[in-house]
């Protein structure tokens, strides 16, 4: 019997051929936001190496919105015609070519981590981050609060990113509203302290999030799926929690949104996060749970055994492989292997297929 990790996975009109997803990993490596050869190597490797589903990395919706200089963008027409050879190849691997949207909001104008990953100064080219509110990200230097009357224009980054994405040959794409940006400040009460209708309660602090989900389903084709990753919980007393998490997937779902890729953390500097195999795996179960929805695991899965457990569990539908998969970008061949799933692989591979 086929493992569920190699089963084929069904989201609206698309077959993904199997539930081992490549999570989108910043390279910090463009000029301009414009992609190049090392994207479309780093990318068709993994669809080389057997995944499901690609994910490109955060992808900024405005030049402001990079984390750093060095960031994937994908604000006109040029950043999209750069990324459809790379679509192309990874389709042609059997694989599933799939962008994430984001906006790094208050943790923005960064160096890339190689160049110390501080906030940029004056002279190094920093740039005014965005945030609904004043307040900093740690000893980042404080944002500028959003007005009112500049929202309507993010959420039309948005839906302007998601129409290039398609022309691109993009086939899944998700919204980022985890780790500390943009988004994720507008719904975390610890970075929204607005007094209009995108903050205090929860249902203010998710409207822009939703006004962002609502503008990319119209313009996502019906058929194609749309994926939105969350922190599930801020690890931060009076922070986001798994409740409002719940609540916000609830929402999701009616929007249009079909998955949630269950991460967490990355806005409060001195969160204590208990980091260990699987540690968010609880996220994604409880969501898929409650809100009924399908959901993505993710964090410290390493391991094949591991993988298949979380799925063979009822936990999430798809897991999500990040730092795995950049140590060994055939990580699915091998998962394949110790399973004992008989495969396609490449045919340039096959001879080195091992026999069980």
């Amino acid at each position: 019997m086929t493992p569920l990790l190699f089963a084929p996975l069904k989201l609206r009109g698309l077959d993904i051929r199997n539930r081992i997803f490549v999570s989108p990993m910043c390279q910090y490596s463009c000029r301009d936001g414009l992609a190049n050869d090392w994207h479309l190597v780093h990318l068709g490797a993994r669809a080389v190496g057997g995944a499901g589903l690609v994910m490109a990395e955060a992808t900024a919706v405005t030049p402001e919105g990079r984390i750093s200089p060095e960031d994937l963008g994908l604000w006109s027409d040029t950043h999209a015609e750069a990324l459809q050879p790379i679509t192309d190849f990874i389709r042609a691997q059997g694989a599933t070519p799939a962008i994430q949207l984001a906006h790094a909001g208050r943790k923005a104008s960064c160096a890339s981590p190689w160049k110390g990953g501080k906030a940029l100064a004056p002279g190094e080219g920093a740039w005014t981050t965005l945030a609904p509110s004043a307040l900093p990200f740690g000893h980042f230097p404080p944002p500028r609060a959003l007005e009112r009357e500049e929202l309507p224009a993010l959420v039309e980054a948005f839906r302007a990113a998601a129409l290039r994405a398609l022309e691109a040959g993009f086939e899944v794409v998700e919204i980022h509203m985890a780790h500390g940006y943009l988004l994720h400040n507008f719904l975390s009460p610890l970075s929204n302290a607005r007094s209009d209708e995108y903050g205090g309660a929860l249902q203010n602090r998710a409207r822009l999030p939703l006004e962002v989900v609502h503008a990319v389903r119209s313009v996502w084709p019906e058929r194609l799926p749309l994926m939105v990753r969350i922190s599930a919980t801020d690890w931060k007393d009076g922070g986001w929690d798994l409740e409002q998490s719940v609540q916000l997937a609830r929402w999701l779902k009616e929007a249009g949104a079909d998955m949630i890729d269950c991460s967490s953390g990355g806005l409060a500097a001195d969160a204590q996060i208990p980091a260990r195999p699987g540690y968010q795996v609880p996220f994604a179960a409880a969501i898929r749970r409650d809100a009924g929805i399908a959901t993505a695991a993710v964090g410290l899965i390493t391991e094949a055994v591991q993988a298949e457990q979380i799925l063979a569990n009822g936990e999430a539908d798809a897991v999500a492989i990040a730092r795995a998969s950049l140590r060994d970008p055939h990580w699915p061949l091998r998962a394949a292997a110790l399973l004992h799933a008989d495969i396609p692989w490449p045919v340039q591979y096959e001879r080195s297929k091992p026999m069980f």
